[in-house]
């Protein structure tokens, strides 16, 4: 079987797939904001595959050929596989045996009017003199990318062009240095998903809680939601201190591509 990369009219056709994903990253791909759609066939698809930055989609009826592609191989040597059903979740499995590790993510619900912007304004206002948060420039942009820790901040625009477009973030410096962020992670029409990240010395003072409130209240005034998905239940714990409420447990996996 030969995989398909699709685009504009022909997105439609697979759209449908995907249907009851409540997933911002298939909307930035399915809307052509970022990331690319794949499918088993152009007239009758009965499978897609979402690629956007780490991340990996499928839908449809389970396809070896769309579980085993890969086009951003040379880029990255890992991904986050999501699947729609048990079955893709068998393929999976069988695919990649050693190299794909089961784990389990945390939904968190997108309503939109849950945010108290007194209570995020408060929040902002708890750390102390000492640090200073700023919206992401061009400069901030460089100092993120320079460094492993605070790279998915802005890492999924190609530079600080493009992320002064499309990307919205806010960054906690301390004596001029990045220490903290709250980010968007990818875009879509209608919001951002958001990535936070904190330099490991500085963690536990407050300081993603309160890049995040600001990140919150800038998405407020633009008009734009932001979406927050949890690697883990300290993720969880923030977004719900934030204004967020807990939605379910999925199950996804993180694939190693070294030596496949």
């Amino acid at each position: 079987m030969a995989v398909y990369s699709i685009k504009g009219e022909q997105l439609r056709k697979v759209a449908h797939l995907f249907d009851g994903w409540e997933e911002t990253l298939i909307w930035s791909a399915l809307q052509e904001c970022m990331g690319s759609v794949f499918t088993d066939s152009i007239e009758h698809p009965t499978a897609a595959q979402v690629v956007i930055a780490d991340f990996c989609f499928l839908a449809g009826q389970p396809q070896l050929e769309l579980v085993l592609h890969n086009p951003n191989k040379l880029k990255s040597q890992f991904i986050i596989m999501v699947s729609e059903n048990e079955a893709w979740a068998k393929l999976i499995e069988e695919s990649y045996g050693s190299h794909a590790k089961k784990i389990i993510r945390y939904a968190i619900k997108k309503e939109p009017n849950v945010f108290d912007p007194l209570r995020l304004k408060a929040a902002i206002e708890s750390i102390g003199p000492d640090y200073e948060i700023k919206l992401i420039d061009e400069a901030i942009y460089q100092q993120a990318m320079a460094s492993e820790w605070s790279r998915d901040l802005c890492s999924q625009f190609e530079n600080d062009e493009a992320y002064k477009e499309k990307g919205l973030g806010v960054a906690v410096l301390y004596k001029g240095e990045l220490v903290s962020g709250a980010s968007s992670y990818t875009r879509y029409n209608e919001g951002i998903e958001i990535e936070i990240d904190t330099k490991t010395e500085f963690r536990r003072k407050g300081l993603a809680y309160a890049a995040a409130a600001k990140l919150i209240l800038e998405c407020i005034d633009r008009n734009l939601y932001p979406s927050w998905d949890a690697q883990n239940k300290w993720s969880v714990a923030l977004a719900e201190k934030l204004g967020y409420h807990f939605d379910k447990e999925y199950t996804a996996y993180e694939i190693s591509l070294f030596g496949l």
